[in-house]
């Protein structure tokens, strides 16, 4: 897959414009700091808590992006005052290929980017992209899945179109309570 994708989300009366494209080493300060928030490390499986946990994490992200399987993108706020924007969160593709017909998709969002349509408005146009790129060689279907207790990213779902198809036992330690699996078919 080619690390030069870069989607883009147009600018609304009250919020700004978004940026979504694969994270760089230089997100690093950036990621440590989302992380910093309780929040959302409830909801992630991820630890960062310093440098080099950021930077393993991002080479991570990197190696999904060679390898195919994990097409990760750093959501960006444009702004004025700031030529690279402002980290917001972050929208992921997993395990699409030519071929499958399923695929999943995820995301997380900074504590000053919450409740202001970040997510919804990236996953959006991450899903838009996934069915574009991906649908001519077989993907039928996109999946979403959320803990049970994760209210806000059930909203997330519904107000990008995912429909809930069923409850999940949970299967821990990665998912460790019940959850939503929501699906979203191409067009």
């Amino acid at each position: 897959m080619n690390e030069a994708v870069i989607l883009r989300v147009s600018a609304t009366p009250t919020a700004p414009a978004l940026v979504l494209r694969p994270w760089r080493l230089q997100d690093a300060a950036a990621l440590v700091d989302a992380y910093r928030d309780p929040h959302l490390r409830r909801w992630t499986s991820s630890v960062v808590d310093n440098a080099a946990d950021a930077a393993r994490w991002l080479r991570s992200q990197q190696e999904g992006w060679a390898t195919g399987e994990r097409l990760d993108f750093a959501v960006i706020e444009e702004q004025p005052h700031a030529p690279d924007g402002r980290l917001s969160g972050s929208v992921v593709l997993k395990e699409a290929a030519p071929g499958r017909p399923c695929a999943e998709v995820g995301y997380w969002t900074a504590a000053h980017a919450r409740g202001r349509g970040v997510a919804g408005r990236a996953l959006e146009v991450l899903t838009g992209w996934a069915f574009d790129t991906f649908g001519a060689t077989g993907l039928e279907r996109l999946e979403l899945l959320h803990q049970e207790d994760n209210l806000a990213s059930c909203r997330v779902a519904h107000k990008a179109r995912y429909e809930l198809d069923r409850i999940l036992p949970a299967a821990p330690p990665s998912f460790p309570r019940d959850g939503h699996l929501h699906v979203r078919h191409a067009p």
